[in-house]
C-alpha cells in the first residue's frame, strides 16, 4: 500500500479521462473523475483475473452500468496494459476499439455492451446467478466475484428494482456493486428529481450496505474487505463522490460538482482544460501518457496478478486431477455445445396449442440438458414453462441445484438477467412471457441481438386469439417488431435475431432445436395459446417434413404448377390448408401451401431454394393475424397479403376468427377475390 502511488494512480485516470473527451469534442468527463478511486482500488487491489488469458472462465467480472463512464473503463484498462495510448487518443472515432459507449471485448476487459442505463448492473445479477448455478454443481473453488459499477440514473431506472429484489431475495453474495453518488444528473441535481432513501431501499430488498467516502482510498478498501467476506447477501457500497473530481478553473479555483461537468468536455464548462491537467500531475503536451511511477506499480501489478491466477489454476488443476468426470462435465458447458438430442423422440397429441408442444419439448430438455436455467415472469403454468418446472426446482437462497428462476412479474429485469447469464457463460438462458409483453422486454432484446448472445425467448398467447383478455393482451403488431431484428445485421454481418412462429408441433420441436443450435444470435420462439389442427404429413413422417423449416420456409403442401400459393406462419397455416380444401373441392384450384417460419432465415437461402417455394410467377397470398407488413416481403408487390390493421377485442377466439375473416371459409373467398385481380 502506498498513498502516494494511489493518489497517482487515480489522478492519472482521471486526467487519461478528461483528456479522450477534450480530444473527441465529445463525452462524459465528471463521472469517471468521481469514479477513479473505486476502480484503482478495486482493481489493483482485489479484482482477481489473469492478464495474460483474459478469457479466463473463472476470472472476476465487472458489470458497467453507466456506459457513459466507458473513459472511466478505457482508463483503467489502458493502466493495466489492455489498450494503446492511440487508442485511448481515438475514443469515439470510427473503426476504434474505445467507442463513446463500452461494447463487449472480453480480451480487453468490458465484460458487457451498456449504455441504456439500468440493464448493465442487471446483467452483473445474470451473471451472478450463473456463478451460483455452476458453483452448486462443481464446488466451492468456484468463488469469483461480480462487480457492477451503477450511477444514480441508473438507480432511478426502473429496472434497478427487479435487480435489487432479485438479488436480494436469492441472496446473491458474490455480487458486489459500488454506487457513484455524485448527487449529480445530466441536467439537474439529484434532489430535483428524487428524494428517496437508497441504503434503506436496498436494505429492504436484502442487501448488505455500506456507504463510504470514495474518495477516501481506506474507506474503499474496507468496503471492498467486508463485501468480499459477505457470504449471505449481495452488497451495495455507496460511494458519495464529487462530479469532476479534480477540475479548477482558470484562476486555479476548485471547479467540481457541477452539472455542466457531466457530459460535455470540461473546455466548454467553467473549468479549465490545461490546468485541470496540470493539477492533476499530468503534462500537458503529452496528455495520454502513464504517469512515471504509475507506469511501474502496474507493470509490476499485472505481473502479481499474473502469479496470483495461476496459484488459482494450480488449485483447480488439482481439482481436476481429483474429479476428472465433474471436470469433463464443467469443459463441456463452458464449451457452448449441446449433447445428442433426438427430438423426433418427442411425442405430441394431436392438435395441441404450440405453447403445450413446447412445454412438452422443455421437459425433454430438463432432463437432457443440464446447464439450462429457465425463467418465466410469473406465467409459468400459462406459458408452459412448467413443463421444465416439474423436471426441476426453483433457485432458491443458499440452494442453486435447480434449474428455474421464478423471476416474478418483471419482464425486463428477467431478459437482462439471462444476457448476464449468457455473458457469464457455462449456462443456456431461456425466458418466457405472453407475447405481447415482450413489449417490456424491447431493449433488453436489442441487448442480446446487439451482444450477439444466444438468449432464447418463449413468447405464448401470440396473437388476438387470445380472446376475452381483450386488445390489452392481443398481439397485432409485436410479430413485426420482433421481425425487423431479422431484418437488421450485427456487427458481424448476420441476422441480429431468429424469430420462429411454428405451424404446429412438430414445426416446434424443430424451432426448439433451431434455437438451440443457434449459438450466435438471440432467438424466439411465438407460440399460440389455442389448439391448432396439426398439418398433414406429404410423405414422410410430420416431424421429417417440418424439419425442412431449419431453411425459414418450405412447401407444407406442394403440388405441381400451382394455381395459387397459400403462405403464412403459426396458427394461420391450418386456416390456409382449411382453405385449399374448399379451393381445391369447390372451385377446382391447385393450391400450395408455404409455412415461412422464419423470413430472416428463408431470405438466407438460394434463389433456387426460394423461388421453389414461392414462385415469383404464380399468384401469391399471405395470410397473417398481425399486421399484413409481416408478408408482405414474401408475396411481393403483385401479391396480397390479408392481416389485421386495428386492435383486437374482447371476445372468445372462435367468435374472433368469424369476426375478422380467419375462418377456412372467409380465407377462401379472400384468395377468390384476389384472383380476380391477378
Amino acid at each position: 500500500m502506498n498513498k502516494q502511488i494511489d493518489q497517482q494512480s487515480a489522478d492519472n485516470i482521471r486526467a487519461l479521462a478528461v483528456a479522450m473527451v477534450e480530444k473527441a469534442n465529445s463525452g462524459h468527463p465528471g463521472g469517471p473523475m468521481g469514479g477513479a478511486d473505486f476502480m484503482h482500488i478495486l482493481y489493483s487491489e482485489f479484482f482477481n483475473y489473469d492478464p495474460t488469458d483474459m478469457t479466463w472462465p473463472f476470472r472476476d467480472r465487472f458489470f458497467m452500468d453507466a456506459g457513459h463512464l466507458s473513459t472511466l473503463m478505457y482508463a483503467q484498462y489502458y493502466l493495466l496494459g489492455n489498450y494503446k495510448k492511440e487508442d485511448l487518443a481515438n475514443f469515439r472515432q470510427w473503426g476504434s476499439i474505445t467507442p463513446g459507449h463500452p461494447e463487449v471485448d472480453v480480451k480487453r476487459g468490458i465484460e458487457n455492451t451498456s449504455g441504456p442505463l439500468g440493464q448493465g448492473h442487471t446483467m452483473g445479477v445474470g451473471a451472478a446467478i450463473a456463478a451460483k448455478f455452476l458453483q452448486a454443481r462443481f464446488g466451492d473453488w468456484m468463488n469469483h466475484k461480480i462487480y457492477g459499477f451503477i450511477s444514480d440514473g441508473g438507480i432511478q431506472e426502473e429496472i434497478s428494482q427487479g435487480a435489487g429484489r432479485i438479488a436480494g431475495h436469492l441472496g446473491l453474495s458474490n455480487f458486489i456493486m459500488f454506487f457513484d453518488s455524485n448527487d449529480i444528473q445530466l441536467s439537474t441535481a439529484i434532489d430535483v428529481v428524487t428524494s428517496e432513501d437508497t441504503e434503506m431501499k436496498y436494505k429492504a430488498w436484502g442487501w448488505n450496505v455500506i456507504t463510504i467516502d470514495a474518495h477516501n482510498h481506506d474507506e474503499i478498501r474496507k468496503a471492498l474487505t467486508d463485501a468480499n467476506n459477505e457470504t449471505e447477501k449481495p452488497t451495495l457500497i455507496v460511494g458519495k463522490t464529487i462530479m469532476g473530481k479534480g477540475c479548477v478553473a482558470a484562476d486555479g479555483g476548485v471547479y467540481e460538482g457541477h452539472c455542466e461537468l457531466h457530459g460535455q468536455p470540461i473546455g466548454h464548462t467553467g473549468a479549465d482544460y490545461e490546468k485541470t491537467l496540470v493539477n492533476l500531475g499530468a503534462d500537458v503536451n503529452n496528455p495520454f501518457d502513464i504517469f512515471g511511477d504509475v507506469n511501474d506499480f502496474y507493470k509490476k501489478l499485472v505481473e502479481r496478478k499474473t502469479a496470483e491466477a495461476a496459484e488459482k489454476k494450480a488449485e483447480i488443476a488439482s481439482w481436476r486431477k481429483a474429479n476428472v468426470a465433474l471436470a469433463d462435465k464443467l469443459d463441456f458447458f463452458l464449451s457452448g455445445e449441446l449433447p445428442e438430442l433426438d427430438f423426433s423422440s418427442i411425442e405430441h397429441k394431436a392438435g395441441l396449442a404450440t405453447r403445450a408442444a413446447s412445454s412438452g419439448v422443455l421437459g425433454f430438455l430438463a432432463e437432457n440438458v443440464e446447464n439450462m436455467i429457465v425463467s418465466s415472469a410469473d406465467l409459468s403454468n400459462s406459458d408452459k414453462t412448467d413443463g421444465f418446472l416439474k423436471k426441476t426446482q426453483s433457485l432458491q437462497k443458499g440452494n442453486f441445484s435447480g434449474s428455474f428462476l421464478q423471476a416474478g412479474v418483471a419482464e425486463l429485469t428477467m431478459a437482462c438477467i439471462a444476457n448476464g447469464i449468457a455473458l457469464h457463460g457455462g449456462c443456456i438462458p431461456v425466458v418466457a412471457t405472453f407475447f405481447v409483453f415482450s413489449d417490456y422486454m424491447k431493449p433488453a432484446i436489442r441487448l442480446s441481438a446487439i451482444q450477439e448472445l444466444p438468449v432464447k425467448y418463449v413468447w405464448t398467447h401470440d396473437a388476438f386469439r387470445v380472446g376475452e383478455d381483450g386488445p390489452t393482451h392481443q398481439p397485432v403488431e409485436q410479430e413485426a417488431q420482433i421481425r425487423l431484428l431479422e431484418k437488421l445485421k450485427n456487427h458481424s454481418g448476420n441476422n441480429s435475431f431468429l424469430a420462429m412462429r411454428p405451424a404446429d408441433s412438430a414445426e416446434t420441436s424443430v424451432a426448439w432445436k433451431m434455437a438451440l443450435e443457434n449459438t450466435n444470435t438471440p432467438s424466439g420462439l411465438i407460440l399460440s395459446r389455442q389448439g391448432i389442427k396439426d398439418v398433414l404429413a406429404q410423405r414422410e413422417s410430420r416431424y421429417q417434413e417440418a424439419l425442412a423449416a431449419q431453411k425459414g420456409g418450405y412447401l407444407v403442401k406442394e403440388v405441381n404448377n400451382p394455381d395459387v400459393v397459400l403462405i403464412a406462419n403459426g396458427s394461420e397455416v391450418s386456416t390456409l390448408v382449411a382453405a385449399a380444401e374448399i379451393l381445391e373441392s369447390q372451385e377446382n384450384l391447385k393450391v400450395s401451401i408455404a409455412s415461412i417460419i422464419s423470413e430472416g432465415l428463408f431470405k438466407q437461402q438460394s434463389k433456387e431454394y426460394q423461388d421453389n417455394v414461392i414462385p415469383k410467377n404464380k399468384p401469391l397470398f399471405g395470410l397473417t393475424a398481425g399486421l399484413p407488413v409481416n408478408l408482405e416481403g414474401l408475396v411481393g408487390d403483385n401479391g396480397k397479403v390479408f392481416g389485421l390493421d386495428h386492435f383486437g377485442y374482447s371476445a372468445p377466439a372462435t367468435v374472433l376468427d368469424d369476426k375478422f375473416g380467419f375462418t377456412g371459409e372467409k380465407v377462401s373467398k379472400e384468395v377468390l377475390e384476389y384472383l380476380k385481380t391477378v
